[in-house]
């Protein structure tokens, strides 16, 4: 499975952090690691909903920029774990205020979505007429 190519040259400091930690599941990788190092099934049952491809993918991706750190344990059956670098705990700690910002908004977020699906489905309907 080939890692996504590394871009070598970026607009802004934004730029750097969305491309270090973009993505649906990078942010909640991240976050499930704040808590400790954590085993890859441990992170598969933290995140509902990610398929085993998409978090290997993004657990490599972290790992080449240095975020997270993969140890394997000699043991049979071989044990790996994850966790923060001390470089990647400086990204959680950067995102936390975002992640609040997130729950201050979540109601109003989801208030705007639902009623934008459902003018779109009622747009689509058969029978229906444009609104203006």
């Amino acid at each position: 499975m080939a890692v996504r190519e590394c871009r070598t040259t970026f607009v802004s400091g934004l730029d750097v952090a969305l491309d270090v930690a973009g993505g649906k599941w990078k942010g909640l990788i991240l976050w499930a690691l704040s808590d400790g190092p954590k085993r890859f099934g441990q992170l598969r049952r933290c995140l509902s909903g990610v398929s085993e491809k998409m978090l290997i993918q993004h657990l490599r991706e972290l790992e080449r920029d240095e975020v997270v750190h993969r140890e394997v344990h000699q043991a049979v059956p071989p044990r790996v774990e994850y966790s923060l670098t001390g470089f990647g705990t400086t990204l959680v700690e950067a995102l936390r205020p975002l992640g609040e910002w997130g729950t201050e908004h979540l109601s109003r977020l989801e208030g705007v979505r639902t009623a934008t699906n459902a003018r779109s489905t009622a747009a689509a309907a058969p029978g229906a007429t444009p609104a203006g």
